[in-house]
């Protein structure tokens, strides 16, 4: 499996929910469980066939983290050397020359990407077209919806976790 690059918090934050789900959740729906045994047949017994589903969906996801963490190139991203250019960790605006909207973005790794917090995968169109770029470069990035025409008028790696306050 190849590496999953992530940032020092997005890496906490996964095991912040690997610890949640094997020391809370898990024990939660083991005693829902043991519970729904009690009401008899188990064949017409919804709440244990729903428990049971529960610890399905909640022992999957247990894995799903393990095999992330486990493969993961965790970046810190205060000591990597931007020189200039737009990379893993930056946060960049972007100005759509076409609208004249300005938008910044901050590069993180896929379980880490959050839109609405503007926080894009490095792995996105947008990202992509963005990564290796300088300050105002005219970029022109294809995404699913077109392409963008557009200008990188500020570019900044933070040490702050949300640098999106740091341009």
């Amino acid at each position: 499996m190849q590496a999953i690059p992530m940032t020092l918090r997005g890496a906490e934050k996964l095991r912040e929910e690997l610890d949640y789900l094997k020391s809370v959740r898990r024990p939660e729906i083991i005693a829902a469980i043991a519970e729904a045994r009690e009401h008899g047949d188990l064949k017409e017994n919804a709440e244990y066939h729903a428990a049971r589903e529960q610890q399905g969906f909640c022992e999957g996801r247990i894995k799903d983290i393990e095999a992330k963490l486990s493969n993961a190139q965790v970046i810190d991203i205060t000591k990597m050397p931007n020189n200039g250019r737009v990379i893993f960790g930056s946060t960049v605006s972007v100005l759509n020359l076409d609208t004249d909207e300005e938008q910044t973005y901050r590069i993180v790794g896929d379980d880490e990407a959050d839109f609405k917090q503007n926080l894009i995968s490095v792995n996105s169109p947008i990202a992509r077209g963005l990564i290796g770029k300088e300050q105002d470069d005219v970029v022109t990035i294809r995404t699913p919806g077109g392409k963008w025409n557009t200008k990188l008028p500020r570019l900044n790696t933070c040490k702050a976790y949300f640098p999106l306050r740091c341009l």
